[in-house]
């Protein structure tokens, strides 16, 4: 009896299981130039800016772990005023993804913002940089023409943002990064595109980044990462919020807290995959 007893009140052993992940933060706004794609790390396939392949993480079951969902950066209101705002980063548990950088606008700012990957730079202003490193490219240059406003494209997860070229033609957003950590092999965070004076020489977008236009630059596709594409005359457009995949032992099951929008497949390969588009500090966990 008594050694039932001390089994019943013995401490429940915690098996630890691996979690692969893949964390995009959200995209930089656009201003004249293409805002960048989000920060991007995972350890399935390929990771941001070339960098090497991370270490899945090692968790316990009946454990809270956070999840925050970076928002897309807002487009600048007017280019010629303010900029946009580079993007929200996206977290799960000691892993943190950094937001894009906004685009260079017509100001005394017309630098692209630094982030996850670099915003593009606006006429005479240099492309931001990828900071920290690893997770995404710089992006691209504006041009010199006085009264033309060539700009740069924002940098993607994948590749850096073109230059401005010539006196007119603005840059394109950077190439995202392809993963294949559902099962399918789909790209994301692609830079946003530069805007320009005439439609024909706006740069386009990669990877749901949002294309440059004369006027009001494209908003790049929701859960991409994708930066926001450069607006020359009016406005830029917003980035694209930021997405987390993880998967697991498909012994495990998911539970989502409170304000966290989320998903689970079903059990395929021996793994679940959980999927969520937004949450601000939430938690998961996994019985």
């Amino acid at each position: 009896m008594l050694n039932i007893l001390a089994a019943q009140l013995a401490p429940t052993t915690l098996v630890p299981f691996t979690v692969d992940y893949l964390v995009i933060a959200g995209g930089g706004g656009g201003g004249q130039a293409g805002g960048g794609g989000g920060g991007l790390r995972s350890t399935v396939t390929a990771t941001g800016g070339g960098g090497a392949l991370e270490t899945a993480l090692t968790l316990n079951a009946n454990t809270n772990y956070t999840v925050t969902i970076g928002a897309g950066g807002t487009g600048s209101v007017n280019a010629t005023v303010s900029p946009g705002t580079n993007g929200g980063n996206s977290i799960f548990s000691t892993i943190t993804s950094t937001g894009g950088g906004r685009g260079g606008f017509n100001s005394a700012t017309k630098d692209g913002a630094a982030g996850g990957s670099g915003g593009g730079g606006a006429v005479t202003g240099s492309g931001g940089s990828a900071s920290p490193s690893g997770q995404g490219n710089a992006g691209g240059t504006g041009g010199s023409a006085a009264g033309v406003y060539p700009t740069g494209g924002g940098g993607g997860s994948g590749g850096v943002g073109a230059n401005a070229t010539g006196s007119t033609a603005a840059g394109n957003g950077g190439g995202g990064t392809a993963i294949s950590i559902t099962g399918s092999s789909v790209t994301y965070t692609g830079g946003g595109g530069g805007g320009a004076d005439t439609a024909p020489t706006c740069g386009t977008a990669s990877a749901g980044g949002g294309g440059g236009a004369v006027f009001t630059g494209t908003n790049a596709t929701v859960n991409s990462g994708g930066g926001g594409g450069g607006g020359n005359n009016t406005a830029g457009g917003t980035g694209g919020s930021g997405q987390i995949i993880l998967r697991y032992p498909d012994t495990k099951t998911i539970t989502f807290g409170a304000g966290v929008t989320g998903t689970e497949s079903a059990a395929s390969g021996g793994y679940k995959r959980a999927t969520i588009t937004a949450a601000t500090a939430g938690n998961v966990s996994w019985a």
